[in-house]
């Protein structure tokens, strides 16, 4: 099976077209202001458009009003929404799209408890918890924490990056993986040759798979 992949964090439009060039199966916009990477609903409408038929858009929130989520839903051509908060499982599902529900990895945390609780997920994104931050840390949590049961159901984050995810892949087995500030020179700014890198990390981790 060809491991699914997902850009987070774009910004700016020759990053969507690298992304796209290179292959992503799914680009993410950031609605969490606090974040660098963080988008104006605008600018996310004018980058989504950039994206061509049979690749994901996808829009990322953290514990939002439930009317920022409608507005961009309205505004952004966005086929996945992806909750990295506390949300419970029913704000999830109330939008009537696609969702994927993120994890921090924390200790003692359960997965396959939360995998049951919002099993209306199309996927957990498993990523590397923070105090501060919602994800985008660029660090890696302890890949063994990962249910093999899971892996078709799971999408792996957490400090991935051109050097380490054809190891990732062939250890956790995800259905995809998502990546931010690995393929970055600055944050929000993406490096395509990293992109391109990344892309073939992937290509490698299948191969052992």
């Amino acid at each position: 099976m060809r491991t699914r992949v997902k850009i987070c964090g774009l910004t700016r439009e020759q990053d969507v077209d690298a992304a796209v060039a290179a292959g992503a199966d799914a680009i993410g916009f950031v609605f969490h202001p606090p974040s660098p990477r963080a988008l104006s609903i605008a600018a996310a409408a004018a980058l989504a458009a950039r994206v061509p038929a049979f690749v994901t858009t996808a829009g990322l929130f953290v514990d939002a009003e439930v009317a920022l989520v409608r507005n961009a839903m309205d505004q952004v051509q966005l086929g996945l929404l992806q909750f990295h908060g506390q949300e419970p499982p029913g704000y999830c599902r109330g939008f009537g799209r696609p969702w994927i529900k993120a994890l921090a990895m924390r200790d003692g945390i359960d997965v396959e408890a939360a995998a049951a609780d919002y099993h209306g997920a199309a996927a957990l994104l498993l990523d590397t918890h923070d105090q501060a931050l919602a994800g985008g840390t660029g660090r890696r949590f302890d890949w063994d924490l990962v249910p093999l049961a899971l892996a078709p159901r799971i999408v792996l984050a957490g400090g991935l990056a051109p050097d380490n995810v054809a190891e990732a892949i062939d250890r956790v087995r995800p259905y995809a993986v998502d990546v931010s500030g690995g393929v970055e020179r600055a944050k929000g700014l993406k490096d395509h040759s990293k992109i391109n890198d990344f892309m073939q990390g992937v290509r490698d981790g299948d191969r052992r798979r």
